[in-house]
């Protein structure tokens, strides 16, 4: 059991990783963060590793300044049970999504993608992307 306290949280860790992910897209860095919260930014840090808890009001808080209401947090959560959530598909790829969406590089390719208004230029730069990234043993 003593074990179970040097450990996150998964839900912790979720609900972190999502702060930071929500924090990156709109483009608010930690510091300005805990301004905003009257906390440190390495608070804000233990926060998005799942280290610390977060209370129910500093979450409304950081809800409320990140623009998305606190459920957000919890999308696509793990169960206790170690399931996955339902209506969510495993996907073997998944554990890669929270690490990809918080890159600097990804931030730059949605923001730039978004920018593109010809819906099916859109298309065909997705269409391109999914043949990159295919892998050799799927069927085209």
């Amino acid at each position: 059991m003593t074990d179970n306290k040097k450990r996150p949280n998964p839900i912790d860790i979720h609900v972190g990783s999502r702060i930071r992910l929500r924090r990156n897209m709109v483009a608010l860095s930690q510091e300005k963060l805990g301004e905003r919260l009257g906390i440190t930014f390495q608070q804000v840090q233990k926060y998005e590793k799942g280290t610390n808890r977060v209370g129910a009001s500093r979450l409304q808080a950081i809800a409320a300044i990140l623009n998305v209401p606190p459920a957000y947090f919890f999308e696509d959560a793990p169960r206790e049970d170690g399931q996955t959530p339902m209506g969510f598909q495993e996907d073997a790829a998944m554990p890669l999504v929270p690490d990809f969406m918080t890159s600097t590089e990804s931030l730059q390719l949605s923001r730039a993608f978004m920018k593109i208004r010809d819906t099916k230029v859109r298309r065909k730069i997705l269409d391109l992307v999914k043949t990159l990234g295919a892998d050799d043993s799927e069927p085209s």
